[in-house]
């Protein structure tokens, strides 16, 4: 199997202050893969330095020929200013920016894309209504239709499930199942180890450091989780949030 991203000794972080430690694995082609770990054990930052928001302190991210336009990438809600003054279709549509351009025109063609893909995530009749007036599920169903429209080989989710109803996060995991039947590569940052354990079949889990990679039964053991909230608490004394 071809490995679609390797990661060789990275070490990430702000300011040469280190977030993910000399972290190597590599993700094969159309792997769902889950990053589990305590707040603040690097998994966002991980993701940032995988679609290129972020250089590596160290180390290297071998992508294996993908360009910037083959990665979707759907940050944490709280990174999404909903005061933004666009409305929802609007918002969508900029999932073609990649293939039209930021002053290309869309078409014909182009619109019923944009039709079908809210459509796929229930916001049909939406189209006028400005994001800031989304509860947080319509938002995250509105970002998962504009990942549609990216049609993506490397779709990389930040906490996809946060906070938002038990509906449309069953809605959007299907939306996640439809992807991987497709071969497409998928990484979810995510906290609900039940929803892991039911529908990712690999999973990383990372304490700044990797503590474990593989087959998410084998990973998700309650000695790898005991190590992870340790080596947590270890790089923050006042960490009661480092709950796995």
């Amino acid at each position: 199997m071809t490995a679609q991203l390797q990661l060789r000794d990275l070490t990430l972080g702000y300011d040469r202050h280190p977030a993910v430690h000399h972290l190597s694995g590599s993700v094969t082609s159309g792997t769902l893969l889950a990053v589990v770990g305590p707040n603040g054990a690097g998994k966002s930052t991980l993701f940032k330095g995988i679609v290129g928001a972020l250089k590596p302190l160290s180390g290297q991210i071998d992508l294996n020929g993908l360009s910037p336009r083959d990665i979707a990438y759907l940050p944490q809600a709280a990174e999404i200013d909903r005061t933004f003054p666009i409305n929802v279709y609007d918002l969508v549509a900029m999932g073609l920016w990649r293939r039209t351009g930021l002053f290309g025109s869309i078409g014909k063609a182009d619109h019923a894309k944009i039709e079908q893909a809210m459509a796929a995530v229930g916001l049909t009749g939406f189209e006028s209504r400005a994001i800031g007036t989304l509860s947080g599920g319509q938002m995250q169903r509105m970002l998962f239709a504009r990942l549609l429209l990216q049609d993506a080989r490397l779709v990389v989710l930040d906490e996809p499930f946060n906070a938002i109803d038990a509906k449309t996060s069953a809605d959007l995991i299907e939306l996640v199942q439809h992807w991987h039947k497709e071969g497409r590569t998928i990484l979810a940052a995510l906290h609900d180890i039940d929803l892991v354990r039911t529908n990712f079949p690999e999973t990383l889990l990372l304490a700044r450091e990797k503590v474990a990679w593989g087959e998410t039964g084998a990973v998700l053991t309650a000695d790898n989780m005991l190590k992870a909230r340790r080596m947590c608490e270890a790089f923050d004394e006042q960490a009661p949030a480092c709950a796995a």
